[in-house]
């Protein structure tokens, strides 16, 4: 494999960091970006002694409009070009939209949607130019159908499903890969912070964070357009094929609930 610099965002814990794990036990070099930098840094010196790769940290918050900018200025300046951008950054709030807090769901529709957009419109020129590489979009089964009590995270998700697919469609080079990694409920924090630990959803259906996060790594180099971890996951969307939406929706609340 020739040698890549891959941007990951989100990368501090979770499936981010099992990808970052993955992409450096490849050889690639990273550029690691969250908020919590002395998580990225951690992260950093360990890749960095485990591999022999080059590790760049940037702690940026994804909720600020002129993050996704800054970091493309950041890394232009260091010239330093983006081979391969993983938009994994994201977050979940349980609860009814009149309930939630307004800055929440804003800031939702922010990091899961807008800085995935803007992150991608910034980089991918330049992945093009240079004619190899990709956009790895961290998805959700949530995509694939509305989300009562979780609206705000399914429908930033849908989004991610719908422009990676467009993109996929879009870029004409084989050796370009696009792809959405759409996986369940996983073993990360996001249960927790969601609070969605012990709804119903959690409970039926978790997968272990390492054969999640390989399936997602494997389908993206693999060129998949959409990777599903889990025989149980991969279901889902061919029944809401030919299930009535009233009843996905029902479903949907009542796994949320």
């Amino acid at each position: 494999m020739a040698k890549e610099t891959v941007l990951i965002t989100g990368a501090s814990s979770g499936i981010g960091m099992g990808l970052a794990k993955l992409f450096a036990a490849d050889g690639s070099d990273l550029v690691l970006v969250a908020r919590r930098e002395d998580r990225l840094n951690e992260l950093a010196e360990k890749l960095k002694s485990e591999h022999g790769i080059e590790v760049h940290v940037l702690p940026k918050d994804l909720s600020k409009k002129t993050s996704p900018k800054e970091i493309f200025n950041h890394l232009k300046k260091e010239k330093i070009e983006i081979d391969v951008l993983v938009n994994n950054a994201g977050f979940g709030s349980r609860g009814m939209v009149s309930e939630l807090d307004t800055d929440l769901q804003v800031d939702m529709v922010q990091v899961n949607a807008a800085a995935l957009t803007h992150l991608t419109s910034l980089f991918l020129p330049g992945i093009i130019e240079r004619g190899q590489g990709g956009i790895l979009n961290v998805g959700s089964l949530a995509g694939f159908q509305p989300g009562p009590n979780l609206a705000v995270y399914f429908a930033t998700k849908a989004y991610v499903l719908s422009f990676t697919e467009a993109l996929a469609e879009e870029i004409s080079n084989p050796n370009i890969k696009i792809s959405c990694f759409a996986p369940g409920p996983v073993k990360t924090e996001f249960g927790e912070k969601s609070d969605l630990e012990d709804s119903l959803l959690f409970k039926l259906s978790l997968m272990d964070l390492e054969p999640a996060v390989k399936a997602g790594y494997e389908g993206f180099r693999k060129g998949k357009t959409i990777v599903i971890p889990g025989l149980k996951q991969q279901i889902v969307p061919f029944l809401n094929r030919f299930t009535p939406r009233l009843i996905v929706r029902k479903i949907a609340k009542k796994l949320n609930s």
